[in-house]
């Protein structure tokens, strides 16, 4: 490391304490959602493999978690693999179902979170699923931050899966179509979501520019702000994620209202 890039990441540090000292731990959100986005590109960009750059994506996610426990912040959801991954060629999603797998098994060895998988599991690799359980049931005392990790995960499939559920639940109840009609609410409807019990996200970050949601979390994305940043995932800083955070708290949340 040269002496410029040595000055500028003093500097860099410097800003990121000036802005932490600033920052209203009573403004910070509760639940943060994160569409970990970027991993190929800062590969390409770096002259490495795409393999490369999911292994630096995934460990960024310890780091951030670390920030995380430095403020208030309750519930994370982690986009580590959509449904629409599934169909990326066998040589790029073999390799990166391996690094996810490392990725949960770290977690929940850590012994700071709780994780919980959100998602489908009918795709996944029979030992990405018993890494899953044990990561569940191994934490489930934990008393952290709740990580959920969002593996298998579309937000469309999530809807479908909720409505799946309550028809299922009802019919195990004896209870008829007509009147479980008549109860539906959007209440209802949360209960059987992937994050039932849990807040619903108060930010959603978006990394390396993208501004879109691409089907992440839609029912519980309502009332959430959103912050995109331009740098991709393996890059994102503790100062991006403090300006996250600082954009958030000068925001006035209306609801839709």
């Amino acid at each position: 490391m040269n002496l410029r890039d040595k000055l500028r990441g003093l500097l860099v540090r410097l800003y990121a304490r000036r802005v932490e000292g600033h920052l209203d731990h009573a403004q910070v959100p509760k639940h943060i959602g994160v569409i970990m986005d970027g991993n190929r590109r800062w590969a390409k960009a770096a002259g490495s493999s795409t393999v490369h750059g999911h292994r630096a994506g995934a460990e960024k996610i310890e780091e951030f978690l670390g920030w995380c426990t430095e403020t208030d912040v309750e519930v994370v959801t982690l986009w580590l693999l959509s449904t629409d991954n599934f169909d990326r060629p066998q040589d790029e999603l073999g390799p990166l179902l391996g690094i996810i797998e490392d990725v949960v098994r770290t977690l929940a060895a850590d012994g700071r979170w709780r994780v919980h998988h959100v998602g489908t599991s009918d795709r996944l690799p029979a030992q990405m699923r018993i890494a899953l359980k044990e990561a569940a049931e191994s934490t489930a005392h934990v008393d952290g931050i709740v990580v959920n990790v969002a593996i298998g995960y579309g937000g469309r499939q999530e809807i479908a899966d909720a409505v799946r559920s309550m028809i299922q639940d009802a019919a195990d109840k004896g209870t008829s179509m007509e009147e479980l009609a008549d109860a539906v609410d959007v209440d209802m409807i949360g209960r059987h979501l992937y994050t039932k019990a849990q807040p619903d996200p108060d930010l959603v970050i978006r990394t390396s520019g993208e501004q879109r949601l691409s089907g992440f979390m839609l029912w519980q994305t309502a009332h959430s702000e959103y912050y995109f940043c331009e740098v991709f995932w393996p890059a994102f800083r503790k100062v991006d994620f403090l300006r996250a955070l600082r954009d958030y708290a000068a925001r006035h949340r209306r609801y839709g209202g």
